[in-house]
């Protein structure tokens, strides 16, 4: 939670800091379609977007950001050729070996979401160890989705809840939305504010689910290798603009009779 008044200016965006997203997460799409524009292999695209997290993630901890969710690697994905999935998963070791110093610079807390158990040994090995490492970190929290699903994230929450209500450990009227949120991989998290997707792509990808219920939704026409946080800042200033109002009205409305809401549903 940030410690600024909410109606004092952000020094960066020049919005208030109320305005401000306190969780942001992104689906990281487009390094394929972009090394294939290029004529290059798509590990390329891969290896291009890659480093592209490292500016991304110290520009969000800059401004101030309390998390950021990266969806890099979903359970479909190992779909794909098997020559692809090796390269990524060598990218995805090699990353976390490398980023730890900015990690600690920065002050951040690495989160990993979905199933570690399947993952390469050294991937989970280099993961676990930079969770490890960042763990007394008190700045943002970095969330990195590896071999995520959020279909599979809410199956273990509905799992881990029968088998509280089947041991006596809970009864199943206290099962609510607090209780759901608490199981799953980002307890004690904010759910995200804004859910940006690159790559003009207009669908959810059986990212968070649960989580995204209402964030907003920027989509940018930017394959990732070609993200950059100017693009963030203006997914954020876009964000800033919009009126949020979960499912409620917008004060002036409420003065209106029912059925006639001044134009706007």
């Amino acid at each position: 939670m940030s410690t600024h008044p909410p109606e004092e200016n952000h020094p960066v965006l020049g919005i208030p800091w109320s305005r401000l997203p306190r969780h942001i997460a992104i689906i990281m799409d487009g390094n394929g379609r972009w090394a294939q524009q290029r004529g290059l292999p798509r590990i390329e695209g891969h290896r291009r977007g890659s480093g592209v997290v490292r500016p991304i993630v110290t520009e969000a901890a800059r401004l101030g950001l309390e998390c950021l969710t990266l969806y890099s690697f979903s359970t479909e994905n190992w779909k794909r050729p098997v020559e692809e999935v090796n390269a990524l998963m060598g990218l995805y070791q090699e990353y976390l070996v490398k980023e730890r110093p900015t990690i600690m610079e920065y002050n951040v807390r690495v989160r990993h979401l979905g199933y570690a158990s399947e993952l390469p040994p050294g991937v989970r090995r280099e993961l676990d160890e930079t969770v490890r490492i960042g763990q007394q970190n008190t700045g943002m929290t970095l969330c990195l989705a590896l071999n995520y699903s959020g279909r599979a994230e809410l199956v273990r929450a509905i799992r881990r809840l029968a088998e509280d209500c089947s041991s006596g450990r809970i009864s199943p009227d206290r099962i609510d939305e607090s209780l759901v949120s608490s199981t799953l991989d980002t307890r004690g998290l904010p759910d995200p504010d804004l859910l940006i997707r690159t790559a003009s792509e207009k669908r959810i990808s059986n990212f968070l689910l649960w989580q995204i219920s209402y964030a907003e939704l920027y989509v940018t026409d930017h394959f990732w290798p070609d993200f950059t946080p100017e693009i963030l800042q203006g997914a954020i200033l876009d964000y800033a603009r919009r009126d949020r109002r979960f499912g409620g009205l917008h004060p002036k409305q409420q003065t209106h009779p029912a059925g006639r809401s001044g134009g706007e549903t």
